[in-house]
């Protein structure tokens, strides 16, 4: 079978499509026919070393597509079940050994480029604004980079939840986009200082959080447009990692809050991975949350994908089809 390799940390170039064993199930686990692999920015940093893994290793932690076999002791899941997947190494390839407490029943109706699109980043979203900090009717909350995969789930959730929404894009395309998602504040940072127009829109008093994933660019702005005890939840960091944050910092902007969540601590338990995968899958199904796909490209393209996604040139979801 192909799969898109990484034999050592690099650029876009790292990435090869190579000729590869295909797995067989061990215990525990199904093979999966991968129909649709999703892009997201946590393949980069791995590509990169700025998070670890395995080399030589394949790249990719979200797919969806038709189970092909079982290994031994596997119940859940069955050959031609329609699966999706995200939190698991090796979806970019076609075919993938996943153990079966990962794997998520597709909903009647929705199909495997849903699927992809849908697993990381609906997850993502759906944790920040259900657990890191459960959005109330009245709030106001500041998505960064809200015309990308994440930001306009982002936004549509937030207003599912009864927030203000405020959004940060680059473009006026993009903030066409933030709107139609459910902004109802959108700031072009690269002309307006977003943390002021915040404290302006907000009388003064800011946002209750801050779902940030720009990282360091944005990051010290972001602290500015919170709220007194406002949180910032640092789940990206597209821009470049954090630099060390003196704590005392918190208590000069108000006595904020700082987290670094991360979707894998949100879905350990197979309970917590079905009750958040079904409430996204079945939002999409029922129309009430809107996939944006900016483009599928073919698997051997991958390196173009992630040029494409660290050159923020896209608008929602890429996915690789193999």
């Amino acid at each position: 079978m192909k799969a898109i390799r990484v034999h050592a940390p690099g650029g876009p170039e790292a990435l090869k499509l190579e000729e590869v064993p295909r797995p067989v199930p061990k215990e525990g686990e199904a093979l999966v026919r991968i129909e649709a692999a999703g892009v997201n920015y946590i393949d980069c940093y791995m590509r990169t070393g700025q998070y670890k893994m395995s080399l030589p290793g394949t790249v990719g932690l979200e797919a969806a597509g038709t189970v092909e076999s079982v290994g031994p002791g596997v119940t859940s899941v069955k050959a031609g079940d329609r699966v999706a997947y995200a939190g698991v190494p090796g979806a970019y390839a076609e075919y993938a050994a996943v153990p079966a407490e990962r794997l998520v029943h597709l909903p009647d109706g929705l199909d495997a480029r849903q699927g992809a699109a849908a697993m990381l980043q609906g997850m993502t979203a759906h944790y920040l604004t259900h657990s890191t900090h459960p959005l109330r009717p009245g709030e106001s909350c500041l998505v960064q980079a809200a015309a990308g995969g994440v930001g306009l789930l982002l936004c549509q959730i937030a207003k599912k939840r009864g927030a203000r929404v405020f959004g940060t894009v680059s473009t006026e395309e993009k903030a066409k986009r933030a709107r139609e998602a459910g902004a109802d504040e959108v700031i072009l940072y690269t002309q307006t200082d977003f943390a002021a127009e915040v404290r302006r829109a907000t009388g003064g008093r800011g946002v209750q959080v801050v779902y940030e994933s720009v990282g360091k660019t944005t990051f010290d702005k972001s602290l500015d447009s919170l709220a007194r005890r406002g949180l910032l939840a640092l789940f990206g960091q597209s821009s470049g990692p954090v630099p060390p944050v003196d704590p005392q910092v918190l208590n000069q902007k108000g006595s904020l809050f700082l987290t670094r969540p991360t979707l894998a601590h949100h879905i350990e338990k197979r309970e917590e991975l079905l009750e958040r995968a079904g409430a996204v899958l079945g939002w999409v199904r029922d129309g009430s949350l809107k996939l944006t796909i900016d483009r599928e490209l073919p698997l051997a393209q991958a390196a173009e994908a992630h040029r494409l996604l660290e050159s923020r040139a896209t608008s929602g979801k890429l996915l690789l089809i193999p």
